[in-house]
């Protein structure tokens, strides 16, 4: 077997996000493939994409026969939308799969005896999304205008996605009123490569609890935008939710994320709210907050029960974002500390903090690699929520040199948090306990929340 071998290979395992394993034997035994996507019990045909003695990788190219755990999936889009992984599974195998995957990685960094509070899963496994991003683009070359999510596999090819099953109905009434809107205006989108169009996204967030809609078009400054017809067309939908702002977003940048150049508010205000455990959140388009509202209430519940009930606790709440964690535990504290690098982040976690009148929490903006050391208060707990690539070598020692009793770490990707934990060992903190919450269901990720004790 070589790089660029077709071969057909079953589907044995899953290494979450996104990938999954079977066995091809050669002269020198059975060797390790590892694929995108899969689900265990496909027989999958395989391009050999990297040989290596110690790493074999390969791009599927058709799935030749379904797995008997596999059921109809329930979106149209399925296997051709790169937006969802694991459709076509039974929920309850999703959550199997994820909690032995994180407890795998764990047992192979050495972290046990710890007690595992299982999985627990989204309040919604469908409709659960309060956010979505879509790019405009086309699926062949020159081909008609679409809105969508990427194909999976594609940097370039848009998959029509105003079926979607993981937002409710009011996201895909929008996708087909705004694409239609552009498609009679025969507008261009922005081509990644020419860096020539107008079209780039369109955003969407949905208060979960409040209904209250933001929607955000983003465009480059190379046509005009009819601001009045577009802002019309909008507020004439029949929806279940109420749109409280429409803006316009200007892009002229190359890469193909959501940044501002300009913003204009066409109507309304430029964020919505929603609510956490009683608590209400301002959340602007540029705003981080979890997109899964009410599975984020099981995530906040678990921290906040292991911190525990006594109020007389200084916690620090490190990669805070707009403080959700911070003010779930504001009422259960002494005093809360957040830091977090986005500035506007901060300034959204202060206007929260005042208006549901929580006096005990400051928020710092910042590294937490520099402000960490400037604090001047010694914590008892330490809450750590960072990016997905976990947290930052030299940051690690920093924050362990504060010695509280307590640190709670939330992850979004197990493998960082695999690694990150024995540094924690070393430093004499055992890990008590370990609970998983399902936050993106069909998708390949999960929260994992782990209490450390000195």
């Amino acid at each position: 077997m070589k790089k660029g071998d077709i071969i057909d290979i079953r589907i044995e395992g899953i290494e979450f996000p996104g990938k999954s394993w079977g066995m091809v034997e050669e002269e020198s035994g059975a060797k390790k493939v590892v694929i995108k996507n899969g689900i265990p019990g496909q027989l999958v045909k395989t391009r050999i994409t990297k040989k290596r003695s110690k790493k074999i990788e390969g791009q599927p190219l058709e799935i030749l026969s379904a797995s008997p755990l596999e059921i109809p999936a329930e979106c149209p889009a399925f296997g051709k939308c790169g937006g969802c992984t694991y459709q076509s599974l039974p929920y309850e195998k999703q959550l199997e799969l994820k909690a032995n995957y994180v407890l795998s990685l764990l047992g192979k960094a050495g972290i046990d005896g710890f007690e595992f509070g299982g999985i627990i899963p989204s309040p919604e496994v469908f409709e659960y999304r309060n956010k979505m991003e879509y790019s405009f683009g086309d699926d062949v070359k020159d081909g008609p205008l679409l809105l969508g999510m990427h194909e999976r596999g594609s940097f370039y090819n848009i998959v029509k996605t105003d079926c979607c099953r993981l937002t409710d109905e009011d996201f895909n009434i929008i996708q087909r009123a705004v694409l239609g809107y552009f498609q009679e205006k025969d507008q261009t989108y922005f081509h990644k490569r020419s860096h020539e169009g107008f079209l780039r996204h369109l955003v969407i967030r949905k208060g979960r609890q409040t209904g209250e809609i933001l929607v955000n078009l983003v465009t480059t400054s190379q046509s005009e935008l009819d601001s009045a017809d577009f802002t019309e067309l909008l507020l004439t939908l029949e929806l279940s939710g109420e749109i409280k702002g429409i803006l316009h977003t200007i892009n002229d940048g190359v890469a193909d994320v959501v940044k501002k150049d300009d913003l204009h508010i066409l109507y309304g205000e430029d964020c919505i709210h929603d609510k956490i455990l009683g608590l209400e959140f301002e959340i602007s388009t540029f705003s981080f907050f979890q997109t899964n509202t009410l599975g984020a209430e099981k995530l906040d519940s678990v921290v906040r029960d292991y911190v525990g009930d006594r109020q007389d606790k200084t916690i620090f709440d490190l990669y805070c974002g707009t403080g959700t964690i911070a003010q779930v535990l504001a009422p259960v504290a002494k005093k809360v500390i957040g830091i977090e690098l986005i500035e506007e982040a901060v300034e959204a976690a202060k206007i929260n903090a005042e208006a549901n009148g929580l006096h005990n929490c400051a928020f710092i903006a910042g590294d937490v690699m520099e402000k960490v050391a400037e604090l001047p208060d010694n914590p008892d707990i330490i809450i750590l929520d960072p990016p997905r690539d976990g947290i930052h070598p030299k940051a690690i020692f920093k924050i362990i040199g504060f010695k509280p009793d307590t640190f709670i770490y939330v992850s979004c990707k197990a493998t960082s948090l695999a690694r990150d934990l024995p540094f924690f060992k070393e430093a004499g903190y055992g890990v008590e306990k370990v609970c998983c919450v399902d936050m993106f269901p069909h998708v390949g990720h999960v929260e994992t929340v782990v209490k450390l004790s000195r």
